[in-house]
């Protein structure tokens, strides 16, 4: 039986610095957009390069040679790559907190999908509070006269989600975070020269988009998704669905300090009914 993650300090530590880290991706690819720092192209590449970078030294010092296997992790690193272009671009017109929302709501529903589909049990308490995430999600988009979102930004921000949802579900057969968040990084070079071969990109980096796709690669990035990875043993897929969507409140309270996005009753009230849900799905259930 694995452990109860609300029962193991050590297990919610990792959680809590995980999702800040997560959390944070959100807050400097737009500050690095919509400032044009970096474009979102470059902001992605470099991303992706000092994590695997960082990665590959923290591997080389913890197993002095590094093995990389031909055959292995490349739908992982594919889903990586998907997530991490789809998710800057997005992130062009679409507020930080908004976008995080929308992108871990469909983690949630991708996550959810597959533990149903492979039959995972799910208790009444946890479907009642699956249920009211998902209501606090429907509110935030429920037409109202104040509120626009760019179809684009939409399509973007979901696919990154559901390639995120995806991502999590292939680490769950990890049996290694370390060498296997290492080897997926370094896998996603290949599709992102692929894809700056088929689209035309525009490159613009500054010293400030440099800081800041290093801070989003080498550190929320690179030691976050160690983290996260090695979370995932411990845990189930719908808890791990679920408790990802406490993301969208981190950053949304940072998007409102750092950036001066605005802070809505709506937002507030969805935010809310999130947090309710994910304590009924999480709250003394055995994962």
């Amino acid at each position: 039986m694995r452990k109860d993650l609300t029962k193991s300090s050590n297990l919610l530590l990792l959680n809590i610095v995980a999702l800040i880290f997560l959390a944070s991706n959100s807050i400097l690819c737009k500050l690095a957009i919509v400032n044009e720092y970096a474009d979102a192209y470059s902001f992605t590449f470099l991303r992706l390069v000092f994590a695997s970078l960082t990665l590959y030294f923290i591997v080389s010092l913890k197993y002095r040679r590094i093995i990389l296997n031909k055959n292995k992790n490349w739908f992982s690193a594919f889903f990586l790559f998907l997530y991490a272009i789809t998710f800057s671009y997005a992130y062009l017109d679409l507020d930080a907190g908004l976008g995080t929302l929308i992108l871990f709501a469909l983690v949630q529903l991708t996550m959810i999908s597959y533990a149903i589909f492979t039959k995972e049990k799910i208790s009444i308490k946890q479907f009642i509070g699956i249920f009211i995430a998902l209501f606090g999600l429907i509110y935030l988009f429920y037409p109202k006269d104040d509120f626009t979102l760019s179809i684009k930004s939409f399509i973007l921000i979901s696919l990154a989600g559901i390639s995120w949802g995806v991502y999590t579900i292939l680490g769950k057969r990890s049996k290694n975070a370390l060498k296997d968040t290492n080897d997926n990084f370094l896998k996603t070079i290949p599709f992102l020269l692929l894809y700056l071969l088929i689209f035309p990109v525009n490159i613009n980096i500054t010293t400030d988009g440099l800081i800041l796709s290093f801070l989003s690669g080498a550190v929320t990035s690179a030691i976050g998704y160690v983290i996260w990875y090695k979370i995932l043993d411990n845990i189930s897929i719908i808890t791990a669905g679920v408790i990802q969507l406490i993301v969208p409140i981190i950053a949304i309270v940072l998007s409102v300090v750092l950036l001066d996005e605005l802070l809505t009753s709506t937002l507030v009230i969805s935010t809310l009914l999130i947090i309710i849900g994910i304590y009924l799905t999480i709250s003394k259930s055995r994962v």
